[in-house]
């Protein structure tokens, strides 16, 4: 496991956005706090159902996307 299994996409979710564990958070929302400067410790501290390897997994799958890669398919 390479912590992609931790993005979900899901039609019914968040209009089928990659989310983090079928939670109503989503990758973009992860990545937009940590551009605005906050702290991995922060994000956790605001969304306490969080844990650090979905921050991590949220930074692996924008790297992968932003390299253009294909992704396996991500489990509902």
């Amino acid at each position: 496991m390479n912590g992609l299994e931790r993005i979900t996409v899901n039609p019914l979710i968040m209009s089928g956005k990659p989310c983090i564990r079928c939670l109503r958070v989503t990758v973009a929302n992860v990545l937009r706090l940590l551009a605005a400067g906050h702290t991995p410790q922060r994000i956790l501290a605001a969304y306490p159902y969080l844990e650090p390897a979905d921050i991590d997994a949220c930074l692996l799958y924008a790297s992968v996307r932003v390299d253009d890669e294909e992704l396996a398919p991500v489990p509902a």
